[in-house]
């Protein structure tokens, strides 16, 4: 995949500098963007970018405002899949999570959790256990949709049971 510069990458998300309103952001690939928690603004700017389908994977004791309402009022899909810590890390949970991003392949998809990082997990978790990665292709791809230090040894040593 070609490296868009910024103005490319806004102009494709209708004139919306998502890079600017989402904190942390990550873009690992032309209709996928990995951020943190939303907030009205972010939905709507989600919204304005041309964003089909939100996937969260707070619990809703992470939320601060009704997130699914917000989405659905912008005309967006909602859907939740809570992954609280690397307890829910579980293979049931990454298939539920293939699941849904199959559902909405082709589409332009926004996830996120608080940081990025349990998205980025999940990623590498559905790379190593449901694509046959091996780890270090796995990781990378973690890495990409935002995995950081926090769930990086977890995810590794998932990885290295086979399953």
């Amino acid at each position: 995949m070609a490296i868009q510069s910024t103005v490319e990458r806004i102009d494709a998300d209708n004139g919306v500098d998502l890079a600017a309103t989402l904190n942390p952001y990550f873009r690992p690939d032309d209709n996928s963007i990995v951020s943190g928690a939303l907030d009205d603004d972010k939905v709507a700017a989600l919204a304005k970018s041309g964003v089909e389908v939100v996937i969260n994977l707070q619990p809703d004791t992470e939320l601060s405002f009704d997130e699914a309402s917000a989405v659905k009022q912008a005309r967006m899909q909602y859907e939740q899949l809570p992954i609280g810590g690397a307890d829910d890390l579980k293979q049931l949970n990454i298939l539920a999570f293939d699941s849904l991003l199959r559902q909405y392949h082709g589409k332009k998809i926004a996830m996120h959790c608080k940081s990025g990082s349990r998205v980025g997990a999940a990623m590498a978790l559905r790379a190593g256990w449901l694509r046959g990665r091996k780890i270090e292709t796995a990781m990378e791809c973690g890495h990409r949709y935002g995995l950081t230090e926090k769930f990086e040894q977890e995810v590794h040593n998932r990885l290295l049971v086979p399953r």
